[in-house]
């Protein structure tokens, strides 16, 4: 991935919220300034790895720029693969240590959900695909974990897409309303419209949207849907997802699964950084 402003922003953030505006108390008192290092990076366990740039970029940020990287981000490694290892001053590494630690382990964690769910649909065109339930600031680097697990990404912001739910069509009196509004004030952008109801779907159906969401339905109902809308548009199914239930529901013939808990469910995965001094 590319280091972009937002990202550098979001890096030294964390980093000052480290320091706090002092410095590191504990490294400064037991590491002498000109101590050399090697930081390993190892996985604690198997897992997809995303994030290695955003750690690189850490690292450059605090002069530390002799790095060898033996693993490629997207790829899943067994326990106690070294995947990234870092020479140079000891206190900026042990500065760089959290920061890094915390990169690494929530994007690699979305990319081993992610991959899990992937792998649950292989046998389907199905792809499974983002939300923005995402941890604010960190929407870029979620999204692109997503990615690095063989996922898809759904819009990154509201100005990109316009997704009708349920609010909007009560604000709007009804869905057709609701989707004519939009595509009356915003001709070209792609239009998604959630429907909770076979009822609702074959109303919203005249209106040709682009995509259309299943909300909340069971795997008879998603079938039904398939069947009925016989290729004239897209279907999403989102709400009540399991992965255990994921291949069931990919199998109705659906073009995505929605799944928020790629980004707000995944857990961190086991990376540690050890440290070995060079004489």
């Amino acid at each position: 991935m590319i280091i972009d402003e937002h990202v550098d922003a979001l890096i030294e953030m964390a980093l000052a919220e480290d320091l706090q505006g002092g410095v590191d108390i504990t490294s400064h008192a037991t590491i002498s300034e000109d101590q050399v290092g090697v930081a390993q990076y190892h996985l604690r366990q198997s897992g997809v790895i995303a994030g290695i740039p955003v750690a690189v970029a850490v690292l450059n940020k605090l002069g530390i720029t002799d790095i060898q990287i033996p693993v490629t981000c997207a790829h899943e490694n067994p326990a106690g693969t070294l995947i990234l290892e870092a020479r140079g001053s000891v206190r900026a590494l042990m500065l760089a240590e959290r920061t890094t630690l915390n990169f690494l382990t929530h994007l690699s964690g979305i990319a081993t959900l992610t991959r899990a769910w992937v792998d649950e649909v292989a046998a389907t065109s199905c792809q499974i695909r983002d939300t923005r339930k995402t941890t604010p600031g960190w929407r870029i680097l979620e999204k692109y974990a997503v990615r690095m697990g063989g996922g898809t990404n759904h819009r990154m912001s509201l100005s990109d897409a316009a997704l009708i739910k349920d609010n909007h069509i009560v604000a709007a009196g009804g869905v057709l309303k609701a989707f004519s509004l939009v595509r009356a004030q915003y001709p070209d952008a792609e239009i998604e419209i959630e429907v909770d109801t076979i009822a609702q779907l074959r109303e919203v159906l005249a209106g040709d949207p682009d995509l259309i969401l299943l909300d909340n339905m069971s795997i008879d109902e998603c079938k039904e849907a398939v069947t009925l809308v016989n290729g004239q548009t897209r279907l999403e199914a989102s709400g009540g997802l399991t992965l255990e239930s994921a291949g069931a529901y990919a199998a109705t013939g659906v073009d995505y699964l929605a799944v928020g808990a790629l980004t707000h469910s995944a857990k961190a995965l086991d990376i540690g950084l050890d440290l070995r001094m060079e004489l």
